[in-house]
């Protein structure tokens, strides 16, 4: 039998071997401490009333807020993604420092559009504007916070939530994924999601919201309400104009008054409905349950009922609500 001669390795190479491993891991490590520094200001003049912002970013949070007038300053942080397919991540972080994906033309100030070289790289941008700014911005992935601008307000996202108040024009808002929160609007409102639960308050015009997973909730609407939600809640509070609420898989839950010649349609295949209405309330009740109860805790004049169907009256009739569920029951109380 031969034994093998295992020679004891010297400090000499040793100290190659871990030279060695050290540049190798320093090679491939992401440049964390430089990227935190990638930065970039940027200042733009602006003449006219009606300043536009055109905003595509794959990665990052943007905050969009009032500054001064006649001018867009956009600060932005670039953060590097370190070694991936897509290449360098710290290289791509300073040809973005230094050569910022900006564009103005005219009173248009357009970020990181037709921009290929944003890869590995993920910018948060905080954007100060005049409050006669419109918004026309798309995001792959980060949330967006707009706040008192005067629109109008066109947003889509694929993943990441939206925050949007005060703006005194309509907002549109296309959400792949992430939740969605609107506030204080003069205009009308339409939010369209895939995934996620979308919250819409204090707005002046119509609002209309359908999302495919997720719960809904619309309070103190000065007008028309048109929501659906194929699987989640639905949640109206304080609705004194029409209501249309339709949910295949889910509960609906309504307070407010539809007197005046208002009309309610709520719909839902699998879950409950629940209405909430001043004592004083009048409205026409049209209630059906396939598989439920209907209860009501407010006096009604009965025209036609059985076991899952009510007609009654409630004061003098100036509304009408319509009720039907296929496996729920219906309750309607007074507030």
């Amino acid at each position: 039998m031969h034994r093998a001669n295992i020679v004891p390795m010297t400090h000499s190479k040793t100290s190659f071997v871990a030279s060695t491993l050290l540049a190798t891991a320093i090679a491939f490590t992401p440049y964390l401490a430089a990227g935190a520094e990638n930065t970039f200001d940027k200042t733009f003049t602006v003449t006219g009333p009606n300043t536009r912002i055109e905003l595509d970013n794959p990665s990052g949070n943007v905050d969009i807020h009032v500054g001064k007038d006649g001018q867009v300053h956009i600060h932005a942080k670039v953060t590097p993604g370190g070694w991936s397919l897509f290449g360098n991540g710290e290289k791509s972080a300073q040809e973005i420092v230094s050569n910022p994906p900006l564009e103005q033309r005219g009173d248009t100030i357009r970020i990181g559009k037709n921009s290929t070289y944003l890869k590995n790289v993920s910018i948060d941008y905080t954007i100060e504007v005049p409050k006669d700014t419109q918004l026309d911005a798309g995001l792959a992935s980060g949330g967006l916070t707009v706040n008192r601008l005067r629109g109008p307000i066109n947003v889509s996202t694929a993943s990441g939530y939206t925050h949007i108040y005060q703006i005194e024009r309509e907002v549109q808002v296309t959400a792949a994924s992430g939740s969605v929160d609107i506030g204080t609007v003069s205009g009308y409102v339409r939010v369209s999601s895939a995934s996620g639960s979308i919250e819409i308050s204090d707005v002046k015009g119509d609002v209309k919201a359908n999302a495919a997973s997720g719960s809904i909730r619309v309070d103190r609407p000065a007008d028309r309400v048109d929501v659906s939600s194929v699987s989640g809640s639905i949640k109206i509070n304080g609705a004194d104009n029409d209501v249309k609420a339709h949910v295949i898989s889910g509960p609906i839950s309504v307070i407010g008054n539809p007197s005046s010649n208002r009309f309610w349609e709520l719909k839902t295949v699998s879950g409950s409905v629940d209405i909430q209405v001043p004592h004083s309330a009048s409205f026409l009740l049209s209630a059906e349950a396939t598989s439920g109860d209907i209860r009501t805790s407010i006096p009604v004049i009965i025209e036609e009922q059985n076991k899952h169907s009510l007609r009654a009256h409630i004061g003098t009739s100036s509304g009408r609500v319509e009720v039907h569920t296929v496996s729920g029951e219906i309750q309607v109380n007074g507030t």
